[in-house]
């Protein structure tokens, strides 16, 4: 089940990366553009927060599964324990809520052009605080993709 998980959560990374960078082009270039907010507008934003939203409860599943989170006393001195048991799922969790709160206040807003702003402000930096928490195999020693 573990490595099931794992290599789900692994390669739903990529369509959750595409999605937020095809999510904030196109809100980008709405935003400067000046263009008019379409429904394919909203369902790349959409699809961008689900996939984010299924990667959230794959990695939750990890979470309490995974051999490199530990809640032992001192385990937190360890820095692969202590960045998959907090650093990770907090960073994440804050960069997803991020991205949720884009996609509700672009929802709301009634004018095309401040919804594409909501939506590339919002998703951008979640985005930019997804990257800074994946554990890429130079930032974490010991830490791999898989």
């Amino acid at each position: 089940m573990y490595n099931g998980l794992l290599h789900a959560h692994s390669g739903l990374r990529w369509v959750v990366l595409v999605l937020l960078v095809l999510a904030i082009i196109k809100a980008f270039s709405g935003w400067f553009g000046k263009k008019e907010y379409t429904a394919g507008d909203k369902k790349i934003a959409l699809f961008a927060l689900i996939a984010t939203h299924i990667q959230l409860l794959l990695g939750l599943g990890l979470y309490f599964i995974s051999p490199k989170v530990s809640f032992a006393e001192g385990a937190i001195q360890n820095e692969i324990y202590r960045f998959y048991t907090v650093e990770h799922m907090s960073m994440m969790i804050i960069a997803i809520i991020i991205i949720t709160l884009g996609f509700s206040l672009a929802k709301r807003t009634t004018e095309g052009t401040a919804k594409f702003r909501k939506t590339a402000l919002f998703y951008t930096l979640g985005l930019l605080i997804i990257l800074s928490s994946i554990p890429w195999p130079f930032t974490v020693d010991g830490a791999g993709w898989f």
